[in-house]
């Protein structure tokens, strides 16, 4: 899959759903709920149960429709596995070139963690499709405006960690391109019925807010 695929398919909704701890069972479920709300980008971090199961079964359901991924990625192993399973995206706290290069090598894309210039531009180097702005509890908004003066335009940037409804704003008049969503959007207790509300406030509040800037 092209890395420039990626971006087309996240431009409408730039917001990744984040499933941690996601059960097989309800794998379908709870992507399907999101889908019809607007979500095409989905994250299993590998933390979770069997989570290339869960990557085998959205993607044999739901195909080309959406991009499917993991995330908490840390090995070379584990890219693999991934790509094994169908898996198109690569998320991981940190910046590891190892991790990065066997990414791109198997033609996914590669989103790492940096949580500062020097990793930004050394992820870059190394071949990242977009940079995780991680632990944005600790990265507020001004740290992204700083990032964008030195960074090219068409990198994206995308915060997660703590990610709330009133805090995208700010990111996004900052120069946050888009948002990893967690805890705030899923929870394995959360039923179907509170995912569809959080996602629909979620996206209400990105198109009306973040879209205009």
């Amino acid at each position: 899959m092209p890395n420039n695929k990626l971006k087309t398919v996240l431009r409408p909704l730039p917001l990744i759903a984040i499933l941690r701890g996601v059960e097989n069972s309800n794998a379908i479920q709870t992507v399907e709920v999101l889908y019809n709300k607007g979500f095409r980008v989905f994250e299993i971090p590998l933390n979770s149960p069997n989570p290339c199961k869960s990557i085998e079964m959205i993607k044999s359901t739901f195909g080309d429709s959406l991009i499917i991924g993991a995330g908490t990625v840390l090995t070379r192993d584990e890219v693999i596995m991934v790509n094994n399973a169908g898996g198109q995206i690569i998320v991981s706290p940190n910046t590891d070139n190892q991790v990065i290069n066997q990414t791109t090598s198997l033609g996914m894309n590669s989103i790492p963690g940096v949580s500062t210039p020097s990793e930004a531009f050394a992820a870059l180097n190394a071949g990242a499709t977009m940079l995780k702005v991680f632990p944005a509890e600790i990265l507020p908004p001004v740290t992204i405006k700083a990032w964008r003066a030195v960074l090219k335009p068409e990198v994206w940037l995308l915060p997660v960690g703590g990610i709330s409804i009133g805090k995208m704003a700010a990111y996004c008049k900052a120069g946050a391109n888009g948002f990893g969503l967690g805890s705030s959007l899923f929870k394995p207790k959360f039923g179907r019925k509170r995912i569809a509300r959080l996602a629909k406030n979620f996206v209400e509040h990105y198109h009306f807010i973040c879209s205009k800037e």
